[in-house]
């Protein structure tokens, strides 16, 4: 499933694609929406908002449509009517005189007056954005001593929508091995210098990962790795998806476990 920093790239190819022109024509695959077509269609759009995985694409009328990758759900972006060659399902095609923004495979579309935005299910429940608001590490680390989320396992934490949006499975590795957290401790179990590392290794690595395009790992090393020969897949993160392979940091062979249904990676001997 793309994470926050893929599905707030994704926004700004559609939303660098699509806004200011008048739609000329929208597309919905499912009835229930089909007569939203009419409202939309001639209207401007505003800008493209993300929440955590979900988008929000505001027009100038007084709509919004949500849409929610989910597992599967992609977001391409073309010259007007050239659609991609895919075994996809289309399920939303927004177009104008230039561009097309298309989006594959999700179900989750809904659209909603800008009032109703805000109460949706899931914009309602989910946390803090650090891609799309401005969030402090101290506004974190109030949120780790919180009731709800202290005795909590950051394994299945850092997944919790509600606590932090956006945050994966890669990222929930690499802010935990970045902090020194062994994947079973909780906030209540760490150190208040651990605290603040998470706090502040949530924050700059889903930045990172927005601007770079996925990395996690040191951008210096990173590079480095890249001009010695490495794959992408082998230079871009600092523990996740590399079970076996030596720690960046001591040399110690990174170990996979399941946590809440997933796999995670750590090093043992760097998250005591």
């Amino acid at each position: 499933m793309p994470e926050g920093p893929e599905i707030r790239r994704a926004a700004d190819e559609v939303e660098k694609a699509i806004i200011g022109l008048p739609v000329s024509e929208i597309w919905f695959a499912f009835p229930s929406l089909q007569h939203y077509k009419e409202v939309l269609t001639g209207a401007c759009i505003k800008r493209v908002d993300t929440k955590g995985k979900a988008m929000l694409i505001r027009f100038d009328n007084g709509y919004t449509i949500y849409s929610h990758n989910q597992l599967y759900g992609k977001w391409y972006v073309r010259s007007s009517y050239n659609y991609p060659s895919t075994n996809r399902q289309l399920r939303l095609a927004i177009h104008n005189e230039k561009k097309s923004a298309l989006l594959y495979s999700a179900s989750d579309i809904e659209v909603l007056r800008d009032e109703e935005v805000s109460a949706h299910p899931f914009v309602s429940r989910v946390g803090p954005d650090i891609l799309s608001e401005e969030v402090t590490a101290d506004e974190l680390l109030d949120r780790f001593y919180s009731k709800p989320f202290y005795r909590r396992k950051w394994a299945s934490l850092l997944l919790d929508q509600s606590f932090i949006a956006g945050i994966g499975n890669y990222l929930r590795s690499e802010i935990l091995f970045v902090a020194e957290i062994n994947p079973v401790a909780r906030p209540v179990d760490c150190t208040e210098e651990q605290l603040k590392k998470a706090a502040e290794a949530t924050i700059s690595l889903v930045k990172q990962s927005y601007e770079t395009g996925g990395i996690t790992n040191d951008v210096k090393l990173a590079e480095k790795l890249k001009t010695k020969g490495q794959k992408r897949s082998e230079y871009r993160h600092w523990v996740f998806n590399r079970e076996g392979e030596a720690c960046r940091i001591d040399g110690t062979p990174i170990l996979k476990v399941q946590a809440a249904s997933r796999r995670l990676y750590y090093c043992p001997t760097c998250q005591k």
